[in-house]
């Protein structure tokens, strides 16, 4: 195929509100390095990251929930997951489906013409597994927010599946950090998962991926969501927070306690799900979009020898068994609704809303 010379892409200019994510269609496509593959766009879903990235929730100085507007105390220094300055324009996006267009000479020649999705974790491919050199695809370099995408081959992966780009669009973020945190925290058959914020991205691959173990999932998300969430299959469905977790709990499964809490949501009601856990329970988290600030009895933490593990950087080996899965139709996407590209901040605007169930993704093509 002809590779124009420009493309149509959405730009962020610096940390803010939606000024500051702009809509090009005069942006350069990216020229194609030697180990890199060129990849014409389809689809690319949405992610906490491109918000909170946007709007610099990961600073420090920032206490406060995801809102998706401008932050008064966040600071350029540390307004990204890893702590460091952004270098802008940057294209965001992570959850590429796409094409191979073109190959550089010495990348993999068998990935042209290929679907493929891109695994988010950037490496230093000569000590892949050293977790300080690390980046995110769609941070550290720029992403799928665009008609055409540049990144090192060794992230690129075939995917052979009937789904649609879209769909196929929903798992790499969302997906992938969910198996991350089950895995931190070794789910496996007969443990009893407690998922917060079930109803969206993670959340429902929370679910799925945790029933793929033989876990028992409990799901925790707003009411009028429950009947939607069904579609998962969630063991058992509880309000967003029960007033007396443990009671619904016990009316639910026989059981005041749980053996893992599976969170991205942490908040004002960090300290209930603690309480939840069983003596020598896992809690792993990924997230906080009720706030990252929160109030913690150590005793609780000492006494009953529970296990905190935080899941951000994702094993080497981990995506491509995603893909399996995929491939294997042991685990399903969900999308919640699909915009152009040129609605980029509508699309974002329902995702910081919180009112869907799975992912929000926007076609390029």
């Amino acid at each position: 195929m002809t590779i124009p010379a420009t493309m149509r892409a959405f730009v962020l200019t610096g940390h803010g509100d939606f000024d500051r994510l702009q809509y090009r269609d005069d942006w350069p496509v990216p020229q194609c390095g030697a180990d890199q593959v060129l990849i014409k766009v389809h689809a690319c879903g949405l992610n906490n990251t491109d918000v909170n990235t946007r709007t610099g929730w990961y600073s420090k100085g920032v206490t406060s929930n995801t809102t998706g507007g401008t932050l008064e105390d966040a600071s350029g220094e540390d307004a990204t997951w890893g702590g460091k300055p952004l270098e802008f324009p940057r294209i965001q996006g992570a959850d590429v489906a796409g094409t191979v267009v073109e190959i550089g000479a010495n990348a993999n020649p068998a990935l042209a013409g290929q679907r493929v999705m891109i695994d988010t974790w950037l490496r230093d491919w000569e000590t892949p597994a050293d977790y300080h050199k690390t980046g995110y695809y769609g941070s550290e370099c720029d992403g799928g927010f665009a008609e055409y995408t540049v990144v090192d081959h060794r992230q690129v992966h075939p995917v052979v599946s009937p789904h649609s780009h879209a769909e196929i669009a929903c798992f790499a973020t969302s997906y992938i950090t969910a198996e991350n945190m089950l895995s931190k925290a070794n789910v496996a058959e007969g443990d009893q998962v407690l998922i917060t914020g079930a109803s969206g991205g993670v959340g429902s691959a929370l679910i799925q991926l945790a029933k793929r173990r033989g876990a028992t999932t409990i799901a925790l998300c707003g009411e009028s969501k429950h009947s939607m969430l069904q579609a998962l299959s969630p063991d058992v469905t509880l309000v967003r927070e029960p007033a007396d977790l443990k009671s619904e709990l016990r009316k639910a499964t026989g059981r005041t306690d749980v053996d893992v809490v599976a969170d991205v949501v942490g908040g004002g009601y960090f300290s209930t799900l603690i309480d939840a856990l069983t003596r020598g329970g896992r809690y792993t988290c990924a997230g906080a979009i009720a706030g990252p600030v929160v109030d913690f009895d150590l005793r609780t933490f000492y006494l009953n020898d529970l296990v905190f593990t935080g899941a951000t950087v994702v094993p080497v080996g981990m995506f491509a068994e995603l893909v399996g899965y995929i491939e294997r139709e042991e685990i399903q996407p969900v999308v919640a609704k699909e915009y152009p590209l040129a609605e980029l901040h509508d699309a974002q605007r329902m995702f910081i809303e919180k009112n869907h169930i799975g992912n929000i993704v926007v076609n390029v093509d």
